[in-house]
């Protein structure tokens, strides 16, 4: 495959003239600065935040490129991975025009509405019924003329991941973007595809904060790509999408570590507690694998009901009941282990009732 980024990127944002913030043109620190009209006198409020923030939140990138292992430069942080997902749609993908972005459903909501609100065409490649990919549909992801394709692995709302090779093959043949959306990854055993962004200059990795490292009230995602493909991002980026609050936040959780990795052991625990009760209530068909933080499950007769009698008794679920291929399932998320025993036991005395 011969990919050409600057083929798939339109071209009046390969034209336009990025925005220059005051802290684009002025980096560092003064002893007065009265150049980007703030309020010099302070903050209202508890706390100072009268100054913008880095527009390239440099210390952050810093942080997470020895965390990742990979180059500052192949690092973009948006106001959740939703606003990535976002502009790689708009990067590429004429409004109302013949360009299209392809999903594998069931997958992750987002895509969709970011293509619907920039009036960009899908198009849709059902996953098999175990939720993988194919040789057929990889045959015909490589053959459809999108310029982009969202894999979501680990999958929402299915949990499981997409087997790699599979992706790997689209890497290689499909010449539009190929974006691996990770939010779940931290739960996973397989290795992230940040470690094979040298090999392929078409590839993509969404992660975020929301998840493992439990800051989902921050709002702080991230992408990971070639240095090119990250330049264009930050063109059409606002020009101060991550506030200054939020760096900070996420520079003190990244300097948490032996915290993320606890939060995330315990979770693996309660994944595992969960999955291995729920088969032997008789109202539960399938619990399907799952490399995330939530246990999609199948329940007989009647979803629905399960859900209703859960949000009556305080705990919400999702119903996913009306996905492709998700017929009579919720998704459970996996709670403190006192969470998980109520759970369990509301799901008892459904079925006693």
């Amino acid at each position: 495959m011969s990919f050409n980024l600057e083929s798939l990127i339109r071209p009046n944002i390969r034209a336009m003239k990025p925005y220059s913030s005051a802290r684009d043109e002025f980096q560092g620190e003064a002893q007065v600065m009265l150049d980007a009209n703030e309020n010099s006198l302070g903050s209202a409020g508890p706390a100072q935040f009268n100054r913008y923030p880095d527009p390239q939140q440099r210390a952050v990138k810093a942080e997470l490129a020895q965390l990742k292992g990979v180059g500052a430069d192949q690092i973009f942080l948006g106001n959740g991975s939703d606003e990535a997902i976002d502009l790689l749609v708009r990067l590429t993908c004429t409004p109302g025009g013949d360009d299209s972005i392809l999903l594998l459903p069931p997958t992750y909501g987002m895509y969709e509405v970011a293509a619907n609100l920039n009036d960009v065409r899908i198009e849709c490649l059902p996953l098999t019924a175990d939720f993988q990919l194919s040789p057929e549909i990889v045959a015909d992801v490589l053959a459809s003329p999108a310029k982009l394709v969202f894999l979501c692995s680990p999958n929402n709302p299915t949990g499981n991941l997409l087997h790699a090779a599979a992706i790997e093959e689209i890497l290689h043949g499909f010449p539009g973007l190929v974006v691996v959306d990770e939010a779940y990854a931290d739960f996973a055993g397989a290795p992230s595809w940040t470690t094979r962004l040298a090999e392929f200059p078409n590839l993509v990795v969404l992660q975020t904060f929301s998840k493992a490292w439990g800051l989902a009230g921050l709002r702080l995602g991230m992408a990971f790509a070639s240095p090119a493909i990250i330049g264009y991002l930050n063109k059409i980026k606002p020009p101060y999408n991550i506030s200054e609050g939020t760096q900070q936040h996420a520079l003190g959780a990244l300097a948490a570590a032996p915290h993320f990795e606890s939060l995330r052991q315990q979770l693996l625990t309660g994944r595992d507690w969960l999955a291995g009760r729920l088969p032997a209530l008789p109202i539960v068909a399938q619990v399907f694998p799952s490399d995330a933080n939530f246990l999609l499950v199948r329940f007989h007769p009647d979803a629905t009901a399960v859900y209703d009698y859960l949000l009556g008794r305080g705990i919400v679920v999702r119903n996913r009941t009306t996905q492709p291929g998700c017929a009579g399932t919720l998704r459970l998320t996996v709670g403190s282990p006192a969470e998980n025993e109520r759970l369990l036991a509301a799901l008892r005395e459904f079925e006693a009732s």
